[in-house]
């Protein structure tokens, strides 16, 4: 019970961000409060690599994003990067990465 509150515990920052999505209609605002939110997160807890963890997520997850919009396989109403996703995207992708490293951390001891 330990491993799936501390799984948790780890998620917030992102059902925090998911849950501002509705109530920030502005990206750049909204890109803003994720940062201010990841920083937070990362100043609370930081663990070996999260920083590595979460500058390969953001580069993968926006080259790959980049790659779904521009087949036409996903799009976005807000597209305020690169004209096909919205400028927060990348980042709370880049932070989900962080989490599922915390989490098989956690699943593995």
């Amino acid at each position: 019970m330990k491993k799936v509150s501390n799984i948790f515990i780890n998620s917030i920052p992102i059902l925090i961000m998911i849950g501002l999505i509705p109530f920030v209609p502005n990206d750049y605002v909204l890109t803003l409060l994720y940062i201010a939110i990841i920083t937070t997160a990362l100043f609370i807890k930081r663990t070996k690599n999260d920083f590595m963890v979460l500058i390969f997520g953001f580069l993968i997850i926006t080259f790959m994003e980049f790659l779904f919009t521009s087949t036409g396989v996903e799009t976005f109403t807000r597209t305020s990067l690169l004209w096909s996703m919205p400028v927060w995207l990348p980042f709370l992708w880049a932070y989900g990465f962080v989490a599922i490293k915390r989490s098989i951390e956690i699943l593995n001891n």
